[in-house]
């Protein structure tokens, strides 16, 4: 979000060095919605314009993951590249709403742990009423309240304590992953505090997918 006035905005410059010197057929990138607009859109021309001269066709749109199947509203700049000039590429348009009520566990599975105290419960319900069940609860920095049936885009950090499914608990690690489209079949090998920065830091996988799908039938519409 800070572009390329942050040291980890820089590192797009150590990805084209990789591209330039490994020149795989076909790459994607993703970042967060905000770098479509930075600096009035001259910090994603600039990460366009430097793959372009290493020789790529490119790509990009903001995709959320809410469009993809899962209830999470989660909007990412995606950065598509193919070697091939010839590449007919476009981004999927997804219209698969996820279902809050899928992602989550029975609640009288859940750990005491995951429950918010009395006080947060109370304090909460006098400032908010909510017109969904299920829904998840939000409060912001200044402390408004809002609710949605779905969650809003998880974070690596502090996101995770304000968020409160019905106003009464937090999510389970179980359903945090979940929420970014990882399958059951996904173990969790750490504690809640790890999983959280994983789920966090990961792409959607139903918006990756998507977006590779598009990609591998592009590449394979040129081989014919």
């Amino acid at each position: 979000m800070k572009g390329f006035d942050d040291a980890r905005g820089t590192l797009f410059f150590e990805i084209a060095r990789i591209l330039s010197k490994k020149t795989p057929a076909m790459f994607i990138l993703e970042n967060v919605k905000q770098l479509s607009t930075h600096n009035k859109g001259a910090t994603l021309q600039t990460i366009i314009a430097t793959l372009e001269n290493i020789g790529y066709k490119v790509f990009w749109r903001v995709l959320n993951a809410l469009d993809f199947g899962l209830p999470q509203k989660r909007e990412r700049t995606i950065i598509v590249g193919f070697l091939n000039h010839n590449a007919d590429f476009c981004f999927p348009n997804g219209s698969d709403v996820g279902r809050l009520e899928d992602i989550l566990e029975p609640e009288n599975e859940i750990a005491p742990k995951y429950f918010a105290s009395e006080r947060i419960v109370k304090k909460r319900a006098i400032i908010h009423i909510s017109q969904y069940n299920p829904g998840i609860w939000h409060e912001n920095k200044a402390g408004n309240i809002t609710s949605y049936l779905y969650s809003c885009a998880l974070r690596a950090g502090a996101s995770y304590n304000y968020l409160l499914i019905n106003g009464k608990r937090r999510p389970t690690p179980r359903e945090l992953l979940r929420l970014q489209g990882f399958p059951d079949s996904f173990q969790i090998v750490c504690n809640d505090s790890q999983t959280r920065k994983q789920a966090g830091n990961a792409v959607p996988v139903n918006v990756i997918k998507a977006v590779l799908k598009e990609a591998l039938h592009a590449t394979a519409k040129i081989k014919r």
